[in-house]
């Protein structure tokens, strides 16, 4: 009996340590890396464009990300802005031009249409200096350029949207 307790104690201590010694070794580990910010831009994986196909700006501010359909936001940018025209001092008319260009440049920020959607955020806050959105989103994408180490568009030099040509990208 004493053998069997000896021999079963000795046995069953075994298999605990190589169970720790095989948990520890593949214990809960993540399939994936953990990414940052940056590794979801675009901007670092697609090839750069042929000096002939940049824009007016020197080709510094190539266009990336997933082209989307802004023809409603452009919509809504126009009509916002109508209204502002006529009622130049009214906070409504101001609130809503400022919400019609940070709503497109959120849709482009989802896009990965960084440099464009910096150039709404902007003309957002030209609109209404205080609009915490846009100062909010501004703030991140100057930060995004800033951690990959690279220039960002400075105001007027920001590139258009992607021209949308299909389905595919649709909001």
């Amino acid at each position: 009996m004493i053998a069997f307790s000896v021999l079963g104690c000795g046995t069953s201590g075994t298999p605990v340590a190589q169970n720790s010694e095989a948990n520890s070794a593949s214990g809960p580990m993540r399939t994936e890396r953990a990414r940052s910010t940056i590794d979801h831009t675009t901007e670092n994986q697609t090839p750069k464009a042929p000096a002939s196909n940049s824009n007016s700006t020197g080709g510094k501010w190539s266009q990336s990300g997933e082209p989307i359909d802004t023809k409603p936001f452009d919509d809504a940018i126009a009509a916002a802005e109508r209204s502002l025209k006529a009622k130049s001092s009214d906070p409504v008319a101001k609130l809503a031009a400022a919400d019609a260009y940070f709503k497109r440049g959120f849709a482009l920020t989802e896009a990965r249409q960084y440099a464009s959607a910096l150039g709404d955020y902007r003309r957002a806050l030209k609109i209404l200096p205080d609009h915490e959105d846009s100062l909010k989103w501004e703030k991140q994408i100057i930060g995004i350029y800033e951690m990959m180490k690279k220039d960002y568009p400075k105001p007027g030099e920001e590139p258009p949207p992607l021209p949308f040509k299909g389905e595919k990208g649709t909001i």
